[in-house]
């Protein structure tokens, strides 16, 4: 009996230009999920089936792609739960953050929790599959890999680590169909009271250790802290306690 692999995929965003393409993780997704179930690998994306982009994954060689039709501002968890669950999904692969939109990354851990099944975060590799176990490669830091065994059904996110796509042909990519499947729109109530913006660049750190080795590092972050540029305030009202915190927060640019 063969393994019911679905992929979930996104609409992605150049890095540079905003423009909209496949996302890269859910690339990754995808090309993983070929591997494991070749044509029988089903994809799935909860948006506007008349989304131009999405014809990048057709064009990875799949002959079909569901679209669960959805408005942009819905709550798409409950549609993709129910979708996942009716259809026997035993692996549900997607990238760990979406390109556009929130890009949280939240969503596998939630799907996961509403269908009740096991999450495994950066998943590199599908090692086998039996008897309705999976052992697979998890990505740890500095290229490590941790083996796990999870009970399927599970829910799988994938980074870089994972196998890199496969180009898309432009010919399979026109063929291909955008199979749109009429579902329940929920309103997503929170999206809805706030607006989207850009992350605000992260404030540079106060402090940077460099050594060359651990030892080194160790050395310098238990070190005791010497005389320096430091100010230390005393018989000072709160007000100006404050200020003076502000003013320095200001001048280190964690305040603008």
């Amino acid at each position: 009996m063969s393994t019911k692999v679905i992929s979930l995929v996104s609409i992605g965003a150049h890095p540079s230009s905003g423009r909209a393409r496949r996302a890269e993780q859910d690339s990754r997704a995808v090309e993983l999920g070929l591997q494991l179930a070749g044509e029988d690998l089903q994809v799935v994306h909860a948006g506007d089936p008349r989304e131009e982009a999405l014809r990048a994954y057709l064009g990875m060689g799949l002959e079909h792609l569901d679209v669960l039709e959805q408005p942009a501002g819905a709550d798409v968890l409950g549609v993709l739960g129910d979708y996942l669950r009716g259809a026997g999904a035993q692996l549900v692969l997607t990238g760990s953050q979406a390109e556009t939109g929130e890009g949280s990354g939240m969503l596998p851990f939630l799907l996961a929790e509403k269908l009740g099944w096991p999450l495994v975060v950066g998943l590199a590799e599908v090692e086998s599959i039996e008897n309705g176990t999976a052992q697979v490669l998890q990505a740890l830091p500095r290229g490590q890999r941790r083996r796990l065994k999870v009970r399927l059904p599970m829910v799988a996110t994938v980074d870089n680590a994972a196998p890199k796509p496969r180009q898309s042909a432009f010919g399979p990519a026109r063929r291909g169909v955008l199979a749109a499947q009429d579902v329940q729109v929920v309103d997503d109530e929170l999206l809805g009271e706030e607006a989207l913006q850009p992350a605000r660049p992260r404030p540079k750190r106060l402090k940077v250790i460099k050594a060359k080795s651990g030892a080194d590092r160790m050395k310098a972050a238990t070190a005791k802290a010497s005389g320096g540029g430091g100010k230390v305030l005393k018989d000072v009202t709160p007000q100006e306690g404050a200020e003076a915190i502000v003013k320095l927060l200001v001048e280190e640019g964690v305040l603008r």
